[in-house]
């Protein structure tokens, strides 16, 4: 992309994002005026956060070998990750409202590079926990400030989609660049470095971002922080108390008192949400049928999709016998298939088929993905292998695009921000959740079984293959949810009159001003990012 195409504007008051001048920073050189060098920032914060929901994968066995997790306990690496981000996510980006999206943006980069150091010095699993949640705190400041800060920068039109869409390509080839890279490193280094690498680019990050980015209007308001934590204690709660009942049984205290307790803390979460003056999430966002079912749906396509990742990464490695580096490339395939899917789903199947009938056939392709997984063993060629992971990026990239615009479907202007955030916090918590379900299968199948290199059992064996048929029950209730839950409808105007209009939709505006335009790619991938 030409570089002359970009260029720092000064936005007016109908501006998404309702900011002050936008400039470089004081003391910045010559070099660091050119809006590319802007965009780089944005764009590798962006990679920074896509990747690290990932780049543990591969390095799952390395890092249970090394500080002795379980099998239960070791998904709670990914968790820790996945439940912060998401429970802050709307936090963060309503801290950037009130305190300024640069002075967030470099704290957030600040608290996840600080945080990926810890990690990475780790000697103790509990140590490495903190670590990650901590790491989804950051991320959650940094994430939705960072795309609203790209598109204060850049003006309306042309320039700032071609911006939006290199922001979304990262996102797009974040998941698979996590796999390979945090193999290459497992496997040439150390798993340690999965988390050490964050620790050179968020410095350099912080470093520019400083200089480049410039501060934008503050606003009046308040947080709803007893909303985000009790949010967050409460499905964290439910996901300890799922992941404790496969190794302690559902009578056990360890998963009764982690469980109840989440389910008072986020009743609690919701009665509050009606006394709030500024609610965290609006509760009549949950007021519409549509609206409900396809984040319902996305959150159960997440659960599968996640857990695949999660339970093959150890199949590959622990069952085949694949290095690090090998099995993270086995995965390429996979979100390769959801961004062509996306592509090829906005640019044809969306002007030629209804969007629910996109999303029921998105939707059973993946399913006959998951179905093919249930069939794989210890001999299992890649070739069997890849044709299931290629149904199940295709499926699931296609359904995800219609599912967005139904997520926004009349939506109120005032509550846009809002609902654009729900789609997240759906994703982030129907992994965790879904994660926890499929842990919980495993152990409940595998008994005192292991996945540990070299030494995997028959019993082991089967609790994966069960494993991968719960996947397959989270795709058909995704189906269902679409089916009876989404009704006909068509693409709503309100977020994008609210870009011009309302100054604190941090990104749902710009995103669904680009559906509007036939975006959708871009917008999908920059909300599920």
């Amino acid at each position: 992309m030409p570089q002359s195409t970009l260029s720092l504007t000064r936005p007016g008051a109908g501006d998404s994002g309702g900011a002050g001048p936008v400039s470089p920073g004081p003391g910045a050189t010559s070099w660091l005026r050119h809006p590319s060098v802007l965009l780089a920032v944005i764009l590798t914060a962006q990679m920074m956060v896509v990747l690290d929901a990932t780049i543990v994968n591969v390095a799952l066995p390395h890092i249970q070998e090394d500080l002795g997790f379980s099998t239960s306990t070791l998904s709670w690496v990914l968790n820790a990750y996945i439940l912060t981000f998401g429970g802050f996510l709307l936090l963060g980006a309503r801290a950037g409202d009130l305190f300024g999206r640069r002075r967030v943006f470099l704290i957030g980069i600040a608290v996840f590079t600080v945080s990926s150091l810890l990690g990475g010095l780790a000697v103790s699993g509990w140590a490495l926990l903190a670590a990650r949640a901590l790491q989804g705190t950051g991320a959650a400041l940094a994430a939705p400030c960072a795309l609203s800060l790209l598109t204060t920068a850049f003006p309306e039109g042309a320039q700032r989609v071609r911006a939006i869409a290199l922001y979304t390509t990262v996102s797009a080839a974040g998941g698979a660049t996590g796999l390979v890279l945090g193999g290459l490193l497992t496997q040439l280094v150390s798993w340690r470095w999965v988390m050490f690498v964050n620790v050179p680019i968020g410095i350099a990050v912080w470093l520019v971002g400083r200089t480049v980015l410039a501060e934008t209007e503050r606003r009046n308001g308040h947080f709803d922080v007893v909303g985000a934590i009790t949010c967050t204690i409460g499905v964290s709660g439910v996901v300890l108390g799922l992941v404790e009942a496969g190794s302690k049984g559902w009578t056990s205290a360890l998963t009764l008192v982690p469980l109840v307790g989440g389910v008072i803390v986020f009743a609690f979460f919701l009665l509050h949400e009606t006394r709030a003056s500024e609610p965290i999430m609006p509760l009549r966002l949950l007021a519409h049928a549509t609206r409900n079912s396809a984040n319902a749906a996305r959150a159960l396509l997440y659960a599968g999709f996640f857990g695949l990742f999660y339970f093959m990464a150890q199949f590959l490695q622990d069952v085949q016998g694949y290095s690090p580096l090998r099995a993270g490339v086995a995965f390429v395939p996979m979100p390769a298939a959801v961004f062509v899917a996306s592509q090829f789903t906005s640019r044809v199947l969306l002007r030629r088929l209804p969007e629910k009938a996109v999303m029921i056939m998105g939707s059973t392709v993946a399913l006959i993905g998951l179905a093919l997984a249930t069939q794989i063993g210890p001999h299992t060629s890649y070739a069997q292998i890849v044709v299931s992971l290629v149904l199940i990026g295709a499926g699931f990239g296609a359904t995800l695009v219609p599912l967005t615009s139904a997520s926004l479907a009349d939506v109120e202007p005032e509550i846009a921000g809002a609902a654009s955030g729900l789609v997240n916090v759906s994703q982030q918590l129907g992994a965790a959740v879904g994660l926890a379900v499929l842990v919980t299968v495993f152990n409940s199948v595998a008994g005192h079984a292991q996945l540990v290199p070299g030494e995997t059992t028959a019993a082991s064996v089967h609790a994966l293959r069960d494993v991968f048929y719960v996947t397959g029950l989270f795709a058909l209730g995704a189906l269902a949810t679409i089916v009876f839950g989404v009704d006909r409808f068509a693409r709503a105007e309100a977020p994008a009159d609210v870009t011009r209009t309302e100054g604190d939709d941090e990104f749902a505006a710009e995103l669904s001003a680009l559906e509007a335009e036939d975006e959708s790619p871009l917008a999908e991938a920059a909300l599920s990012a």
